[in-house]
């Protein structure tokens, strides 16, 4: 595994792109992060940090508001066109999967065929605001139009996964929050809450791309990454 970052152009500024190469990819992971935090959130380290060992390159995207060290995110649709700005700027010679963390993972279902994803990854993502049930963004998940995996700590208060539709494919971590944190003394300790996020996400990758492998071409974008 080999690590690399650049900073890209956007229509709304330079954001920056941190690559964990995997050394014989077999497919390409882009990730974006959420509105309260950055690319180092425990969920999106975790399989950076991982999944190349297993042959999936991550690239994560952080967003030029946050690369310009401002607090607030700006609107989705600002969000929705710095991810496509910067994930064009890779090639990627294998299988694509977009996603993200929470805001992150909204866009990414969002984008996701627009950037000719075969799957999308939806951590903790936001289904409602916090005690607001009735803001659904379920048909927002729907229209991805993707194979999509929901990985939700069944604590998250913006959508456990008991609200969520039984045909959506899941994974849950146990006691965990919207953060993926877990309790000291909860079911799961915080290390193995994150194996099980890994290693769960890592076995649906696998099913999707070893079934989505186009012997075409590269996808979208002009840089090598996978």
């Amino acid at each position: 595994m080999t690590l690399s970052e650049r900073v890209v152009d956007t229509p709304h500024g330079p954001a920056r792109l941190v690559t964990n190469r995997a050394s014989r990819a077999i497919g390409t992971l882009v990730l974006g992060h959420g509105a309260g935090g950055g690319i180092d959130g425990r969920d999106l380290e975790a399989l950076a940090t991982h999944l190349p060992r297993h042959g999936f390159t991550v690239v994560r995207v952080e967003q030029p508001w946050k690369v310009a060290g401002r607090k607030i995110a700006p609107a989705g649709k600002v969000l929705d066109e710095c991810f496509v700005a910067a994930s064009d700027k890779l090639r990627v010679r294998t299988p694509l999967v977009v996603g993200g963390r929470s805001a992150g993972a909204r866009s990414a279902v969002r984008v996701g065929r627009r950037l000719g994803a075969v799957a999308c990854l939806a951590l903790a993502f936001p289904l409602h605001p916090p005690g607001r049930p009735e803001r659904s963004r379920l048909p927002e998940l729907r229209e991805a139009r993707l194979p999509t995996l929901v990985v939700q700590g069944d604590r998250d208060t913006m959508g456990r996964p008991e609200e969520f539709p039984d045909d959506l494919e899941m994974l849950v971590v146990p006691g965990a929050d919207h953060g993926f944190k877990v309790p000291a003394r909860a079911e799961v300790d915080q290390a193995a809450a994150m194996d099980l996020l890994v290693q769960g996400t890592l076995e649906w990758l696998v099913r999707e791309v070893i079934g989505a492998g186009d012997p075409a071409g590269p996808r979208r974008g002009n840089q090598g990454v996978g």
